[in-house]
């Protein structure tokens, strides 16, 4: 028998002074950034979300289209070729499917590409504003008056 059942079975009848304990399995989930034993960094860097929107653009956006062009031609060919059966109007109720899902994919791609993008201008115009925040810009009131000798 577990300790659960042993702990329930004193806990229920009385018998035992000792606290009883909560104990959770792993979840199978790696710890986070700020969970107990995480890495203590966060995200990524302004240039990695910048290089990831680049990665969107140019590999992940270009071949999904590539992809889905040939699949269409696959499977108009496979309609072509089962004209007059129900499989030809299976294969092109499949096809009318696949290219919403497509759709739906591009979309979430440029939208994830435009975010990226939207957060590392965000994270370099915050940076750049508050370095200009602690430039000094000219001489303080402090020091132009201790200048004109008050």
């Amino acid at each position: 028998m577990g300790d659960f059942d042993q702990e329930w079975r004193q806990s229920r009848s009385g018998a035992g002074d000792e606290p009883v304990h909560m104990r959770l399995n792993g979840t199978g989930v790696p710890a986070g950034p700020f969970a107990p034993g995480g890495s203590g960094t966060f995200g990524s860097t302004p240039t990695e979300k910048y290089a990831a929107a680049n990665t969107i653009e140019n590999e992940l956006e270009d071949r999904t289209k590539t992809a889905t062009e040939h699949a269409d031609e696959s499977t108009n060919t496979a309609v072509k070729g089962f004209d007059g059966w129900d499989t030809a109007a299976g294969l092109k109720k499949l096809s009318d499917t696949w290219d919403k899902q497509v759709k739906v994919l591009m979309g979430r791609l440029g939208s994830e590409k435009i975010a990226l993008r939207g957060a590392y201008g965000l994270v370099v115009r915050n940076d750049i504003g508050l370095g200009d925040q602690f430039r000094p810009i000219g001489q303080s009131q402090l020091h132009r008056s201790r200048g004109n000798g008050c």
